[in-house]
């Protein structure tokens, strides 16, 4: 049997693979990142974090390195594969990442903090680094939780039930900026098409999950899988009589919630009262 052929030598990993193709291109032809940065007009300090690896950069930088090169659509391909690709998410996390990039619709209800799906930057670092992350590895934690934000745009975006216990709103990040901005962040999204927002107030009681985060995925073949979070550890449940318990309990609180339009107005006079803090 004749070896196989190596065509090009590179790394087959989406991150790495995007990092050395900017790195190439570079060094083809002749430039130091200065030089970059003076011919595309980004910080130089950027380019270097790309082609390290320790950031992917945003989609606007990349379209412009993609013009300046002369290779169109090449590196926002790459860019989108390893923004995409779930070997970034911790090896417990990979398999639900799969899954929740092929679901049709999702559902889901948030104990102290909003999904992923809806959390802005800054949120996103703030909680992955009240998790123990740091460094390279929180920065790399914090742009493939951005990254899956993608999964709830263009116009086949599967829908999204996000149900928010008022604890959500009542914990705000340190920087009262950063919160008011999450807030409009969370409004925004409620007004998307695709996008149901609620909130499940204090006064609602009791309830099966009031100590459990959980997040419903349905999958092309009709098949629902759940992935259930606590303090402690997650679960990914595929077993289908696990699954209608837990749904079963999800509907109950979807029923004690807000609807969407008082749930609108509950998350708007939260932010009214954060900007009146802000001025005082």
């Amino acid at each position: 049997m004749p070896q196989r052929l190596v065509v090009t030598g590179r790394s087959q990993e989406p991150r790495a693979r995007f990092s050395e193709e900017l790195r190439r291109l570079r060094s083809e032809r002749g430039l130091s990142l200065r030089d970059l940065a003076k011919e595309v007009g980004w910080d130089a300090s950027q380019f270097s974090k790309m082609e390290s690896g320790q950031t992917l950069g945003g989609p606007e930088a990349v379209q412009a390195l993609d013009q300046f090169y002369g290779t169109p659509g090449l590196l926002v391909t790459l860019w989108e594969l390893a923004v995409a690709d779930p070997t970034q998410f911790k090896e417990q996390y990979r398999r639900y990442m799969l899954l929740e990039a092929e679901a049709v619709s999702l559902w889901h209800y948030g104990v102290s903090r909003p999904p992923g799906l809806l959390q802005t930057d800054a949120y996103a670092r703030e909680a992955l680094a009240a998790g123990g992350l740091k460094g390279k590895e929180l920065e790399q934690q914090v742009e493939a939780r951005i990254g899956r934000r993608e999964l709830l745009e263009g116009g086949e975006a599967p829908t999204f039930r996000s149900i928010l216990s008022e604890a959500v709103l009542r914990t705000p990040l340190p920087n009262r900026g950063e919160w008011r901005e999450q807030l409009e962040h969370l409004v925004e999204m409620s007004e998307r098409p695709n996008v149901t927002l609620q909130v499940l107030p204090f006064s609602s009681g009791f309830h099966g999950l009031a100590s459990t985060a959980m997040m419903f995925l349905r999958l092309l073949n009709s098949r629902t899988v759940a992935y259930a979070e606590n303090d402690v550890r997650g679960e990914l449940i595929e077993e289908p009589s696990r699954v209608e318990r837990f749904q079963r309990t999800y509907d109950a609180v979807r029923d004690a919630a807000l609807p969407p339009i008082e749930s609108r107005k509950f998350i708007l006079r939260m932010l009214e009262e954060v900007t009146c803090e802000a001025s005082t």
